[in-house]
């Protein structure tokens, strides 16, 4: 790597990126895609369009970098790759016609080393709230994850999931009201 952009922040990264700087890209890229491709896997086993997902992605930001730059909105830059990355997600599986099986997604969960932000999550959630929420259904949970900690719209969560967006509603607030009496 040239001088100058190895042992650099992310955001900072970012920035030089949004500037034109390839390198600093390139460095981002390095720094981040085995991160983003194993988030991937945990939502599809498909291992070309997960690949295919990650080089969307990248396309994207680097196109995209100056308004994550230029936002003081956007806090996380990790949190902006995925959002990027899991709307590129449902755009695939909307081109594809594929709907991730729920059973495939957990086999390559379950071979999978967690994240460091789901350990995190884990140990946060660990006490009421990661009770109640390890008391929801699978199907509860995977609804709640995915507009709440993925930042989905119920649209993209219903494409994702392959569910209807009535069904992606209404699962949504009976996991919140569930949540809600388990907490009270």
């Amino acid at each position: 790597m040239p001088e100058g952009t190895s042992g650099m922040d992310e955001r900072a990264l970012l920035r030089r990126a949004a500037a034109g700087d390839r390198a600093a890209f390139a460095e981002f890229y390095r720094q981040t895609a085995p991160w983003l491709a194993v988030r991937l896997r945990k939502r599809c086993a498909d291992e070309q369009l997960v690949a295919e997902v990650v080089q969307d992605t990248y396309v994207a930001v680097w196109r995209a970098a100056g308004s994550f730059a230029d936002g003081a909105a956007v806090d996380s830059v990790l949190g902006w790759l995925w959002r990027v990355a899991a709307r590129r997600l449902v755009d695939a599986f909307r081109r594809e016609g594929r709907h991730r099986d729920v059973a495939e997604v957990a086999a390559v969960t379950a071979t999978t080393a967690p994240a460091a932000e789901d350990a995190l999550l884990e140990w946060t959630l660990s006490g009421d709230v990661g009770t109640a929420l390890g008391a929801l259904a699978p199907e509860l949970r995977q609804v709640l994850q995915a507009m709440v900690l993925d930042g989905l719209t119920v649209r993209e969560t219903s494409d994702l999931l392959g569910i209807p967006e009535g069904t992606v509603k209404t699962r949504a607030r009976r996991a919140r009201l569930t949540i809600r009496e388990a907490m009270s």
